[in-house]
Parts: structure tokens; sequence; C-alpha cells
């Protein structure tokens, strides 16, 4: 299926558990539009209701770049509104695919600057093909990071390693991204997909369940205290108490609406919701 911005591939790899989502823009460097960012918006907002579905690859064409950041063709055009509209529409299209139930791997096949950066960002893992360059230059620029990179980047490599790369806006090579932990894996440019896509398969193997609440757990969980009844996390038990009825369980049809114990004594239904700490007496 492909659209103006991007074409989607439902893919025949574990039972077609698995989307690649690319963005159709290589003769811009996959650079980020208005446009794009709605069609991203509504990506998210179907997967987000697709229980067949249980991880997406997210890339570029080409081989330039993965996304070099704002078009700035089309922000020459923009007013100060409609510059402010850009922002709330990237940070609501990044918000939007960080919060997919369903894990999302970047497959980083060039260049990610800026927002573009930002979205890999945005996503769970990052693979990189060798040579790639990425980076958050708006310093340099006149300007700050817009989509949430300043929030995000420090959460992957650390305050004073974030401080550093946005404050010189300094560009990394896919080596030193590797060894700060900004990228999960490094591929040949040639065999970028093929690594991106064994990633997701082996996400795709796992209980389905279990795949969307351990991810849950991991976000919600981030800042919170590692002890208390507050603490995001799923019990590994099924209905029977049995490890094994709880893997299985999760494969049926509409087991997304079960409700599953938790440490605490509060339960995850499916919401998204966080749980609530309970009064103390």
């Amino acid at each position: 299926m492909s659209g103006g911005e991007w074409q989607v591939e439902r893919l025949a790899r574990e039972g077609g558990a698995v989307e690649r989502w690319t963005i159709l823009g290589e003769a811009r460097r996959n650079s980020l539009t208005m446009a794009m960012l709605a069609g991203l918006r509504d990506l998210a907002a179907r997967a987000a209701g697709d229980r067949a579905l249980r991880v997406v690859v997210l890339t570029g064409a080409g081989d330039r770049a993965f996304c070099a950041g704002a078009d700035l063709k089309e922000r020459a055009r923009m007013g100060d509104g409609d510059v402010a509209s850009f922002h709330r529409a990237l940070r609501e299209a990044l918000g939007a695919l960080e919060a997919l139930p369903q894990p999302v791997v970047a497959a980083l096949n060039g260049a990610a600057l800026g927002g573009g950066l930002e979205l890999a960002l945005a996503c769970d893992l990052r693979v990189a093909a060798e040579g790639v360059e990425v980076g958050l230059p708006e310093v340099g620029l006149g300007i700050i990071p817009g989509g949430g990179g300043t929030a995000r980047l420090p959460r992957l490599v650390g305050l004073g390693r974030a401080k550093e790369l946005v404050l010189t806006g300094r560009r990394v090579g896919s080596a030193e991204a590797l060894a700060i932990g900004l990228v999960t894996q490094v591929a040949p440019a040639a065999r970028l997909q093929e690594a991106a896509l064994a990633l997701a398969d082996r996400l795709a193997r796992n209980a389905p369940i279990s795949l969307r609440q351990a991810k849950r757990a991991l976000d919600g969980g981030f800042d919170l205290p590692l002890e208390g009844p507050a603490v995001p996390g799923v019990s590994a038990l099924g209905p029977s108490g049995k490890k094994a009825d709880y893997c299985n369980y999760a494969t049926k049809p509409g087991a997304g609406e079960i409700e599953l114990s938790a440490p605490g004594g509060w339960s995850r239904d499916g919401s998204g919701r966080r749980p609530t700490a309970p009064r103390r007496t």
C-alpha cells in the first residue's frame, strides 16, 4: 500500500505480523513535511488498533538519508504561525509513534539529522547502516531541537553525553552511535533491511500481549521509583496461574481485553492508563 508520503508493506514474515513503513521522499532526502507528518499520525492511529500487527520497521527511501530533518523548501514558505503549527504537528506525530503498543524498529539507511534523528529517537530500537551520520545540529542554525530530542536523547545516552551532542551540534558516525547506545545495531549498508527485519522477526516471535506489556512497563516505569505499588510490570502468569497458559492465552483473538495481574494489587486492562498508587494510611 502506498500513499503520497509513505509506502506501507505488510510483509509475509511471522504470519504477517510485521509491517515496513518507508518515507517516500528520496529526492528531498526524506525530509519532514506537513503531509508526511499527517501521514505518520494516520499510520500510527491505524496500527494502534491492529492486534495482528506485532512490529513496525520504519525506514527511508534510497540510501542517502533516513530523514534529513525539516523540509527547508517548505519551511521557507511558512510564516510564524505555520512554523508553530509544524512543530506542533511534529510533536504530535512523534508522540503517536512512540505511544504505539507495538515495538518500532528504525532502519537508518542514511543520515538522520535534526528532526530526522528525533524521528529515530521516537522508535524503540535503531539499526544503522555502516557509515551513516546522526546528530542534532540545530544550535548551529540558531534554533534548538523542537521534536522532543532534548528529552529523549538523554534517556538513551545520559545527560552529559546528550548535552555535548546538542550544545556542540556535533554529528556522530554509526560506530560511535553504537558505542554510546544511540543505536542498537550496525549493519553493512547492503544488509541493513535484512538486519532490521531479522530483529523485527525476533521480536514478533514473542507472545504478543507480553511484547506490548513489556514495552508499556519499560516506558511507563522509567522515571518511577524501583519499589512501591506504582511500578509498572505485569505478572508472567496467565489466568490459570501457569506461565505457559499466559503465553498461549495471549495469542488468542481478543486477548488484549483481559486484565493482567501485577505487583502491588493493580491491573492493566489494555487502556494504557498508568496505575495510581493507593493512599498510605
